[in-house]
């Protein structure tokens, strides 16, 4: 992967999952790459669909980010006002509430406006 390159990749197929990249385009500026993970060539980037159907991941040349802390590094790195708002979520109380509340947002998305039969994640 080339040393600058980064992107922040979610599931294209939840229109839950594209209202909120589309949202996050919005507020970051467009500085960060945002891609469905269906367009990507996962296996370069040390990824699996069966992972990025399940959770949004942040992938740089230095490191790998899932959930939350995938979105709190997108706002870091978007160098944008949102920076702040990312900074917070990596506070190690915030970030421990973050990631159970993430998780319970991503196996609920097919219930949020937006969300559609489709978004449901498999049972496990």
């Amino acid at each position: 992967m080339d040393a600058t390159k980064q992107v922040l990749i979610f599931d294209g197929d939840c229109a839950f999952c594209s209202s909120s990249a589309r949202l996050l385009r919005r507020m970051t500026k467009n500085k960060i790459p945002i891609e469905p993970y269906q367009k990507l060539d996962l296996e370069s980037l040390g990824l699996t669909s069966e992972l990025t159907s399940k959770a949004v991941y942040f992938v740089s040349s230095k490191k790998r980010f899932v959930a939350a802390a995938a979105i709190a590094q997108a706002l870091i790195e978007s160098q944008t006002a949102w920076a702040l708002a990312g900074r917070f979520l990596k506070l190690p109380v915030v970030r421990n509430i973050a990631k159970p509340i993430y998780y319970l947002v991503a196996a609920n998305r097919h219930r949020f406006p937006g969300g559609t039969p489709e978004c449901q994640l498999p049972q496990s």
